[in-house]
């Protein structure tokens, strides 16, 4: 049924509204990005001072038991959104989790009230609920708290330990900027350290003449440095899952935006149409009126007078 003018002109007046929002939301998408971008790359500093300190007590202490510990339970953290307008971010990760998972055992840390419903729709039970940072300074103490609760669980099942992996959206690909959109499920084993790294710090030789020494406790410094190897790895993937969480948002919201361009377009050209056919109506209209008057013949005087 072909639309009126004035119908399509308000369909399009709606439609530059609904493009105004979305392009307002791509460029909300990559403005809060750009910190967790930055906070996801400054904590590499610190985890490296970390991995550094590992790499000195390991060249000193030697094999320690700690080192491959019996493990008594399997965790997983696991990183979602509350936000919308991201897609199935969270459904996606879910089923890779279920995936990875299967129907062993674990403890489930979860990151955002909605991912926990996409965990319990692949019928996984949820431990711990942890709201998602609202900014940049909330990574660090959400951080710290999974951190907490991960020494809560490792003292409960004392002498022995436990794994823990960590599941979250990645940027995919080497060097990979939020702009592509390219991002996918990763998990991530953190505890037991891997035996092949450890070893690799056992017999790598110390860089400086000035040998590491410390005083500590050998049990108790490297349960210090394991700890703030947790942290990093957890404040990493928080950050990163905030950023590939505003790059789906992002993706999502340009294809929006090619697809309300695409619906303007046509409106256009339906506008276009309809007044085409407008002004040709009117044209024929003036035609034969004009054709029509052309054709009457007028009474002259004479008839007049022969009638009388």
């Amino acid at each position: 049924m072909a639309q009126s003018l004035e119908a399509l002109t308000r369909r399009m007046t709606s439609m530059k509204g609904i493009r105004g929002v979305v392009h307002t939301m791509k460029t909300l998408s990559v403005i809060n990005a750009a910190p967790y971008e930055h906070a996801a790359q400054a904590v590499e500093a610190y985890h490296a001072t970390i991995l550094a300190g590992l790499h000195a007590f390991l060249s000193q202490a030697g094999a320690l038991d700690a080192l491959a510990p019996d493990v008594a339970a399997q965790v997983y953290v696991v990183f979602g959104t509350d936000h919308g307008l991201c897609g199935n971010y969270n459904e996606a990760l879910a089923q890779h989790v279920k995936t990875q998972i299967g129907n062993a055992p674990v403890i489930l840390l979860c990151v955002g009230a909605q991912m926990a419903d996409a965990l319990a729709d692949q019928h996984l039970d949820v431990d711990a609920l942890f709201f998602p940072p609202a900014s940049v300074d909330g990574i660090g103490r959400m951080a710290n708290l999974l951190t907490q609760k991960l020494d809560e669980i490792r003292q409960r099942v004392a002498p022995k330990d436990v794994s823990v992996a960590l599941a979250y959206f990645a940027r995919s690909g080497a060097g990979a900027g939020m702009e592509s959109g390219a991002h996918s499920p990763e998990i991530k084993a953190l505890l037991p350290l891997d035996t092949a790294l450890i070893a690799q710090m056992q017999t790598k030789p110390w860089a400086s003449r000035s040998l590491p020494y410390f005083s500590m406790a050998p049990a108790a410094l490297f349960q210090a440095l394991l700890r703030g190897h947790l942290f990093a790895s957890l404040f990493r993937a928080a950050a990163e899952a905030l950023v590939t969480e505003n790059a789906a948002r992002l993706a999502l919201m340009q294809q929006a935006e090619q697809s309300v361009d695409e619906r303007l377009d046509a409106l256009l050209s339906d506008s276009r149409a309809v007044r085409q056919t407008d002004i040709t109506t009117e044209l024929l209209d003036v035609i034969i009126g004009f054709e029509a008057l052309k054709k009457r013949k007028p009474k002259t005087a004479v008839d007049h007078d022969t009638d009388a």
